[in-house]
């Protein structure tokens, strides 16, 4: 180290003396480029590492030395904000030409230092050139290593904040010199954590001076900076922002002295309580829920005397007319909460809509409701008193979502935390010891298209039509397996702790510690899932939110892409459907099949290819309420019909909007899918049951219709505006958590998520290339009769390759295994 000083300290003496006296001179005016790096391309970085300073001239040889290599992959330079009164300037100045990545320099003259460090942070803001700005200390105390793995996280797709915390993971905070100064910070974390509970909800070390952001994602005029603390400032001023945390051990300073003092400590006491009050809205909500309980009051009343009337008088089971009370109370005190408690300003959508997602929230809290009202009952409780009881004690929940999500989801822009924590962790624990003995063997196998190989220890539904038990358990692609994941305790709120060590692997774990919604994925390969007992009783959520994610991009990987869109073969021609979830998709594939005969591939998902073939993926196909109209299947009995009517109601639009509103709480949002799966079980139908017809292996897709709700209108998409408007419709099938925290940490075949999503782009483009993309909109959901007329006079001569009588053979696909 000490040599590391010297060769340092002898560059700077051979340096021109007025050389750097003219930079530090011209320094007072504006930024200064010290040279090193080696972006002769003139593009700008991706990322700037800014470091404040003030009087760190023993530090600057050390930090440079060790942090610039670290850079380079990154595509970074490195800005120095500079306070200094003494010869930090002329060092940095000095060393700069050697280092591998760009330096500059902004140095504030003593009387231009408002702010302090957050005030130098500020500035450096303002003149950072890269996409995203990490912020470390010059000190050594935040090592270069952390600071870089910081970057990269940062720098993952749907990340606004990276912070690096002491306090949760592998974190210490070590190098806090001194028991009383790890007492102070622990304090002082407690405190603001305390004050601010709801905005700092998923950050354990909001306090820290190690952090990284997506630049566009803060406004720099929302800033008032005072003192040390600024990452808290921009954490209160963002609400909305997307955070993640990455533990790291704060290291003990190797040179230079600590700058905090007690005027600095009373000067941060002020300034938050300058932020708590500028936090607002608080007793309004109050005031609003005070209103909203004496319309619930009123509505308990309405609700008992209706399940009076049906239980007492007309004899129906009490579980039934806790059932048809819920309508009329529900219907009272949308009324009044509509009139009485929102006032004009705070109506978001229409009359209809909010009435329709009130009744469609209470439905849904009906279902949780009735097992307790039947446990309360069984245990002794009268029923008119259980009833009442169950209703009293889901008040808090029904306000919160009217508050948040009918009354005020409209707002553009959302002033609230995302409810999951995230943390990114190079010790975590992905891997527990099994509390017992559990079998390893796969039951189940599958083989997708050719391409990807599945085996799991549940059955996966969706995957029925690619069963291939011919595989070797060792050699699938992808393994589901059962365990016990997660710690047993419950715990406050969801989190997904990543492991970014040797070996890639993550852990989403829910609020009800062992008895949740849990999995742990290792990214192998193979790519090993283990799910909890309670996922594994719901395949239908193992598959949807978990399996499907990971085939998507090893299909990616492999030089397929997975795509939203339904497929059919009509003479021999390939026709594609595309539309946003719960648009008229399935009913209009279920009618050409029906009026037009023609072959089946998919309904949800189609796998594709760069050259314009599309491989069947016929998954069941999920009858919503809209969708029944098509369906004209004799062969169900008129008990499943009954049953369809109902299912297609909780699993249509109005159910999934519901559901997603609920993912913006806290609140174990994948146990309740689960739960919700399991009572009720999704409307999924094989299309040979829905309607006659035969099934297509693959087929060269010629016409690609977009179809579109609304006036009637038909016109071509031109090659780019197709390939983004699949890509929407795409990641829209992928809105249902946890996919959103799931997907930005996966690497696959050495790809990262970036990559990967770059690389899906590719295929669908070279897919795209030869495909007429037209947008077909109908306000009579008329597209099955469209299609065909449009199709008429265009039928290519091309036969398709498929042969219904040996489904599937994959041997006759470019790519694909012999059969």
């Amino acid at each position: 180290m000490a040599n590391v000083i010297n060769s340092r300290t002898q560059a700077r003496e051979v340096a021109d003396v007025d050389e750097v006296a003219d930079i530090q001179d011209s320094g007072n005016t504006g930024i200064q480029e010290l040279g090193g790096g080696a972006r002769g391309d003139g593009a700008a970085p991706r990322l700037t590492v800014l470091i404040p300073t003030r009087n760190e001239q023993e530090s600057v040889p050390l930090l440079l030395d060790r942090l610039a290599p670290a850079l380079v992959p990154l595509g970074a330079e490195i800005l120095f904000v500079d306070d200094s009164d003494d010869a930090t300037v002329q060092e940095v100045a000095a060393l700069a030409p050697d280092s591998p990545v760009p330096v500059r320099l902004l140095h504030r003259p003593s009387g231009g230092r408002s702010g302090g460090l957050s005030g130098a942070v500020v500035a450096g803001m303002r003149a950072a050139r890269g996409a995203w700005v990490l912020v470390m200390d010059a000190d050594l105390q935040h090592p270069p290593q952390a600071a870089a793995l910081l970057a990269r996280t940062a720098m993952r797709e749907g990340v606004d904040i990276a912070v690096g915390t002491r306090y949760a993971g592998a974190g210490q905070s070590e190098g806090l010199a001194g028991g009383s100064r790890q007492a102070t910070s622990s304090t002082a974390t407690r405190l603001v954590k305390a004050a601010f509970p709801r905005r700092l909800a998923t950050v354990s070390d909001p306090l820290s001076g190690l952090f990284a952001f997506r630049r566009d994602s803060i406004d720099a005029d929302l800033l008032r900076p005072v003192g040390f603390k600024i990452l808290l400032e921009i954490l209160i001023r963002h609400p909305a922002a997307r955070v993640a945390e990455v533990a790291y051990t704060f290291a003990p300073r190797e040179a230079g002295r600590s700058k905090a003092s007690l005027r600095e400590g009373l000067a941060f006491v002020r300034h938050m309580g300058r932020l708590r009050s500028g936090v607002a809205g608080g007793q309004r909500q109050l005031l609003r829920m005070a209103a909203f309980g004496a319309v619930g009051a009123s509505g308990i009343v309405v609700n008992t005397a209706a399940l009076w009337l049906f239980f007492e008088v007309l004899g129906v089971h009490h579980l039934v007319g806790a059932a048809l009370a819920t309508q009329f109370s529900t219907a009272w005190n949308f009324v009044l909460t509509d009139t009485v408690v929102y006032r004009k300003g705070q109506r978001q959508g229409t009359w209809y809509g909010r009435a329709g997602r009130f009744f469609a929230m209470n439905n849904l809290l009906l279902v949780a409701r009735l097992p307790l009202l039947q446990w309360l009952v069984v245990a002794g409780t009268g029923v008119l008193a259980a009833n009442a009881l169950t209703l009293v004690g889901l008040f808090l929940l029904r306000f919160l979502i009217s508050d948040r999500v009918i009354y005020r989801g409209g707002e553009k822009k959302v002033n609230r935390r995302d409810p999951v924590k995230m943390l990114v962790d190079t010790e975590a624990e992905t891997a527990a010891a099994p509390s017992r003995k559990r079998s390893v063997y796969l039951p189940y196998r599958y083989d997708v298209a050719g391409t990807v190989t599945i085996g799991s220890q549940i059955r996966l539904p969706e995957l029925e039509f690619f069963r291939a038990q011919w595989i070797p358990d060792a050699d699938v692609d992808i393994a589901v397996r059962v365990g016990d994941v997660g710690r047993r305790m419950p715990r406050r709120r969801a989190a997904l702790t990543e492991d970014h060590g040797d070996s890639a692997a993550l852990r989403y774990e829910e609020h009800l510690g062992r008895f949740g919604a849990n999995f742990r994925v290792r990214l192998g390969p193979p790519i090993t899932v283990e799910v909890g007992p309670l996922l594994a009783r719901s395949p239908h959520v193992v598959y949807t939110n978990v399996v499907e994610a990971l085939l998507r991009f090893v299909l990616i990987s492999r030089g397929r892409m997975l795509l939203h869109s339904a497929c059919v073969e009509l003479d021999g021609h390939g026709v594609m459907l595309s539309a946003l979830t719960d648009t008229g998709k399935t009913a209009t594939i279920l009618r050409l099949l029906r009026e037009q005969g023609g072959r089946f591939l998919s309904d949800d998902m189609t796998v594709v290819d760069a050259t314009g073939r599309a491989v069947c993926f016929p998954k069941p196909l999920t009858i919503s309420a809209h969708t029944l109209r098509a369906v004209q299947a004799e062969d169900l009995t008129k008990k499943e019909w009954r049953r369809l009517n109902f299912q297609s109601r909780l699993h249509s639009k109005g159910g999934r909007s519901i559901a997603l509103m609920l993912a913006r709480f806290n609140l174990p949002i994948m146990g309740i899918n689960a739960i919700t799966q399991i009572l009720i079980p999704p409307p999924k139908y094989t299309v040979d049951r829905l309607v006659p017809c035969r099934l297509g292996t693959s087929t060269e897709v010629k016409d690609l219709f977009v179809i579109e709700r609304g006036t009637p209108a038909l016109y071509d998409l031109d090659s780019a505006d197709a390939l983004e408007r699949m890509l929407v419709n795409t990641e829209d099938a992928y809105g249902f958590p946890p996919y959103r925290y799931l997907a930005p940490a996966l690497r696959i075949g050495g790809l990262d998520h970036t990559e990967l999503r770059a690389r899906e782009r590719e295929i669908l483009a070279g897919f795209l290339s030869g495909v007429r993309t037209r947008v077909l909109a109908s306000d009579s959901f008329g597209w099955a009769d469209e299609i065909p007329r449009l199709l008429a006079g265009e039928q290519a001569q091309h036969v398709s390759q498929a042969v219904a009588e040996a489904w599937p053979r994959w041997g006759l696909l470019p790519g694909g295994a012999a059969a």
